[in-house]
């Protein structure tokens, strides 16, 4: 399933940002891409990722999206999903909120 960013979109969204050294930029994206192909996406309500990487070099941007808070709760205790974040931890500091779409606006 695509992303869809609409406030009629009845998804939670996590948008987590994680600062890490430049050398260690690609291997947060791979980390991130592996623990979603692996674990994430085969977890009730998981809908999309999207995984950006700033151009500076420091920062790894995920944009998720979960059914509903439940869902994404569940999946923090997953012990799965803590397996593939353990290390992740270990070479990144994050910030992470969940957030609702309250617009979306673009070109007609």
């Amino acid at each position: 399933m695509m992303t869809t960013i609409s406030k009629d979109n009845q998804v939670i969204t996590l948008i987590n940002v994680f600062t890490v050294e430049p050398e260690n930029q690609q291997r947060l994206v791979e980390m991130l891409v592996e623990a979603t192909e692996k674990t994430m996406k085969h977890l009730p309500g998981f809908v999309s990722v999207n995984i950006h990487k700033s151009s500076d070099g420091v920062r790894v941007t995920n944009y998720a999206q979960w059914r509903t808070r439940e869902d994404f709760e569940a999946m923090q205790k997953n012990p799965e999903a803590t397996a593939h974040m353990k290390p992740i931890m270990e070479i990144a500091k994050f910030d992470a909120h969940l957030y609702e779409v309250v617009e979306s606006l673009s070109v007609g």
